[in-house]
């Protein structure tokens, strides 16, 4: 017990130093970005009074800059609570810059998988018509971004204003994909193995050492495809459970695989039912890294560049101090807003012209799985969040979208905090929206467009 405290008081102190220096580099970005009605540099008395670069003016840190910032902000340590918080635009801000422009300051550029834009990008078409209900979203929610592609063009492109977020992100910002990366991983996978990398979503996951003694090794890889591994005593979620229920979040480039790993060694497989796990995705793209070897980045050229025809560059992270042999690869994901339309244009061509990645999509539909045993279903209360829409899993895509036919090929990808791509493959209509916090009108801005059509 005393040292579950320890451990607990140190993570704690930890989150702590993370979040103060976090902060700073905020309040810096705002202050140099010139949203100076925000945060104001200031200068203590004792910085005045010293003389520049002697002991005492470094002793006082008057090397480091200090800022006053007038926003109300709440912290948390990772995530805002879903579906109990009503955050401030303040709150809102700081989540921007935590997730969109933090990670590019505190980490460098060469710790991720990244895919060069296409020299010839897919240029949509588009016919579009307001909405001033996706309006009125985009001005009192955490809405930063909504577009909806039928009939072969962009029908409503929706940003978020100058006045709300507009003049912090433009068209061109990296927006990060929270789980919808999940379904970047799995399209990922399709193109493994129709690159011959993996036989079919059937092959046994046999002849990765890294995994050897696990509960993982042997199984068919369209188990981890549709979180059915048997691996629910183990780990839930994004977070690892313990003998001592301490968890340890998943969603961290600072480990890799052969780390995580640690915490299944002589696991046994239980039963073969859901159970929504970040680690089985992890796992997902390290195995088709350690299958493709020097030829990952050919594959996911392939899938980003060639086949989506990306405007801009896409990224996964990559683990830090750590390589390909160890499972180096994160699922997390950064695209454009358009970019993520055009990865779903790519999906739904894939799936119309019946090319091999296309009957990959199709073929982990027809092996699609309920998701009696999500627990999430019972957590908390209304119809915002999107997993409650969504009763069926099939190879990292949510389906089973309740009032539509199971029969009916709408499958979707959808991120914490509002990040969802709803692809209806029958009726060629896509749905992408963007956000800082799902606060925002899920049934109707998203759900409905896709039943309905409007």
């Amino acid at each position: 017990m005393k040292k579950i405290i320890i451990i607990f008081l140190s993570l704690l102190l930890s989150f702590s130093a993370q979040a103060n220096e976090r902060f700073d580099g905020f309040n810096k970005w705002l202050f140099e970005n010139g949203h100076t009605e925000y945060v104001s540099k200031s200068e203590s008395a004792v910085c005045k009074a010293e003389p520049k670069y002697s002991n005492l003016w470094y002793y006082n840190k008057c090397d480091q800059a200090k800022y006053n910032n007038n926003l109300k902000i709440k912290f948390y340590n990772g995530w805002l609570p879903e579906e109990t918080e009503k955050p401030n635009f303040g709150t809102l801000l700081f989540e921007l810059y935590k997730f969109t422009y933090s990670p590019y300051r505190d980490k460098p550029m060469a710790d991720v998988y990244e895919v060069k834009p296409s020299k010839k990008p897919y240029k949509f078409k588009s016919k579009l018509k307001e909405d001033k209900y996706i309006d009125k979203q985009l001005n009192k929610t955490a809405l930063i971004s909504y577009l909806r592609f039928e009939d072969n063009k962009i029908t409503i492109d929706k940003f978020t204003p100058e006045d709300r977020f507009g003049k912090f992100i433009n068209q061109d910002t990296k927006l990060r994909s929270m789980s919808v990366g999940k379904t970047m991983a799995s399209y990922v996978a399709g193109h493994a193995i129709c690159g011959g990398y993996i036989d079919s979503i059937n092959s046994r996951l046999n002849d990765w050492p890294l995994i050897e003694n696990t509960l993982y090794y042997d199984q068919k890889l369209i188990n981890l495809l549709n979180m059915s591994a048997g691996d629910q005593e183990y780990v839930h979620s994004s977070d690892f459970l313990l003998e001592n229920n301490f968890s340890s979040g998943t969603d961290d480039y600072a480990q890799d695989i052969s780390q995580y790993i640690t915490y299944f060694k002589n696991s046994k497989k239980g039963k073969s039912e859901f159970n929504y796990s970040a680690f089985a995705t992890q796992l997902i793209l390290n195995y088709v890294l350690f299958k493709t070897g020097d030829d990952f980045e050919k594959i996911l050229e392939k899938t980003f560049n060639k086949k989506a025809k990306i405007k801009d560059s896409v990224i996964f992270w990559k683990v830090r101090n750590s390589s390909k042999e160890k499972g180096n690869a994160n699922i997390m994901f950064y695209a454009t807003r358009y970019d993520y339309l055009r990865i779903a244009k790519a999906m739904l061509n894939d799936w119309k012209k019946d090319t091999c990645v296309g009957n990959y999509i199709k073929t982990i539909f027809e092996n699609r799985v309920d998701k009696e045993n999500d627990k999430r279903e019972r957590e908390g209360k209304g119809d915002r969040i999107q997993w409650r829409f969504a009763s069926g899993y099939a190879g990292q895509f949510q389906t089973h979208y309740k009032g539509i036919s199971k029969k009916r090929a709408v499958m979707g990808m959808h991120g914490r905090s509002g990040q969802h791509v709803v692809i209806d493959f029958e009726r060629s209509r896509i749905v992408v929206t963007n956000a800082l916090y799902e606060d925002f009108n899920y049934k109707k801005i998203v759900y409905d467009p896709i039943k309905k059509g409007k």
